[in-house]
This record gives C-alpha cells, sequence and structure tokens, in this order.
C-alpha cells in the first residue's frame, strides 16, 4: 500500500478539513498517481472534495466509524479489519491512502511507500502527518528538483519503509 500527501515545512497537512495550499502541479502529480487506482481516505476527507463526490476514475474507500454512513459510487468500510480485506481484491500498488490525518496514521504501518509533495513554507494547520525524516523505518530515495509555484518552493519525494 501507498500514500499519497502534500506537507509544509512542519509537515502540516491541513487546516479546518481543507488543504493548506492548491499548487496545481501537484494536484497534477496526484490525478497522474491514483487515476484508474484505489483510493483510501476517512469521510470527512471524501466531504472535502467538491461536492463531497467521490474522485473520479478511481476505487474510493471511505473508512468511517458511522454505521449508519453511506455515500454514492464509494465502498464505505469501518474500522481497520475490514478495510484490510476489501483492499485484499486490489494489488497493494494500486492502493494509495489519500488522509486525512487519522486515516494517514491509523494506515502508515500498512504502507510500504510514501510520496510526499514537500512544500518549503510554514502554515497554520491543526492537521499533520507523521514526519517520516524523524522515522527510522523510513528513506527518502527520490527527490524532485525544486519547484515553484508563484513564490512556493516545493520538491516531489518518495520514501520507502525500510526492510
Amino acid at each position: 500500500m501507498r500514500l499519497i500527501v502534500a506537507v509544509d515545512k512542519n509537515w502540516g497537512i491541513g487546516k479546518n478539513n481543507d488543504l493548506l495550499v492548491s499548487i496545481p502541479s501537484d494536484k497534477k502529480f496526484f490525478r497522474q498517481e491514483t487515476t484508474g487506482k484505489v483510493v483510501v481516505m476517512g469521510r470527512k476527507t471524501l466531504e472535502s472534495f467538491p461536492g463531497g463526490l467521490p474522485l473520479k476514475n478511481r476505487t474510493n474507500v471511505v473508512l468511517t466509524r458511522n454505521a449508519g454512513y453511506r455515500a454514492k459510487d464509494t465502498v464505505i468500510v469501518h474500522d481497520i479489519p475490514e478495510l484490510l480485506e476489501e483492499l485484499k481484491k486490489y494489488p497493494s500498488d494500486a492502493v494509495y491512502v489519500v488522509g486525512g490525518g487519522t486515516v494517514y496514521e491509523e494506515l502508515l504501518p500498512y504502507c510500504d511507500e510514501a510520496y510526499v509533495t514537500k512544500i518549503d513554507f510554514a502554515y497554520e494547520a491543526d492537521t499533520y502527518f507523521p514526519n517520516l525524516d524523524q522515522m527510522p523505518e523510513w528513506e527518502m530515495v527520490e527527490e524532485s528538483e525544486e519547484q515553484t509555484y508563484f513564490d512556493l518552493e516545493f520538491t516531489f519525494t518518495r520514501y520507502e519503509r525500510k526492510a
């Protein structure tokens, strides 16, 4: 299983159930990586999408503790064991965890690869991603050239879990 996330300098990922910043090339990268694949998210992440609708051209799996929760064109699961059972239907390299904070934290131990867009700016955030640079089991294996969007500098990185 993989995950994909954009983080600021402090590994912040969101505020008030929204992204900290929207960078077109990061959105494009997200689309390229996840189209035709399985995306795993929490209920709040799904509801933060335009119209609260699932992402097109992907299998959307929503993890929520709300037993009565329903959402059009999604697969709903209620706990990690149920999620892991559902994900057995798909190749693990076709599964991407896409947020939010709690779902990232709960599923990080099951991921082997992390695509992290690192934004060189500190935003005011209320949701954070674990700092992979401080976790000995994770290693950055790729980093793009620095890119800019207006005055923001960022890089695309890829981490792998050490064997």
